[in-house]
């Protein structure tokens, strides 16, 4: 019995780069319309920023879990913020200063943050050659989520490349 070859684990290149894609090929960081494999922290971070509401083109499994960690850390600070700000008294807990101020801060980072976390999550999904339309999924009860979670972990697709959208 054969066993099939396989690959090395590099990152995903494309077979047949557009022409704007040679000029970046050895320069490190590629241009804002590709996805950038391997992405470090601060970049992915910063190109998040940069694409804050773009939702064609695709993104690097980097690029989406350094942002998701951000959300996390930050969405745990701000639970700190709520929950510390609770007063305890005879009659119950009740919402102090502080808790009202935590409430106004996660309102304000969802209402800056939902958006642009979405549009990110539709060009992962690209990247894995899947329609932004599939984060839908996550609105089924239970399973939803499931499935979202793991098309977010799958790998880029050479198809995917037709959500590219190459700029000079």
């Amino acid at each position: 019995m054969s066993h099939p070859q396989y690959h090395s684990q590099q990152p995903y290149q494309p077979q047949q780069p557009h022409l704007s894609q040679q000029s970046w090929a050895g320069s490190g960081e590629p241009p804002l319309w590709a996805p950038w494999y391997g992405a470090p922290f601060a970049a992915a971070v910063k190109r998040f920023f940069k694409k804050y509401a773009t939702f064609s083109g695709r993104a690097s499994r980097s690029e989406y879990w350094w942002w998701t960690l951000v959300s996390i850390i930050v969405s745990i600070v701000l639970n700190i913020v709520i929950t510390a700000g609770i007063n305890y008294t005879g009659y119950g807990p009740t919402a102090g200063l502080g808790t009202l101020i935590g409430i106004l801060l996660a309102a304000t980072w969802l209402l800056a943050f939902f958006i642009p976390s979405l549009a990110l999550s539709v060009r992962r999904l690209h990247d894995s050659n899947k329609s932004g339309w599939m984060l839908l999924l996550a609105l089924v009860p239970v399973a939803g989520p499931i499935i979202v979670l793991v098309f977010m972990l799958l790998g880029p697709e050479p198809a995917g490349q037709q959500y590219d959208q190459p700029m000079a």
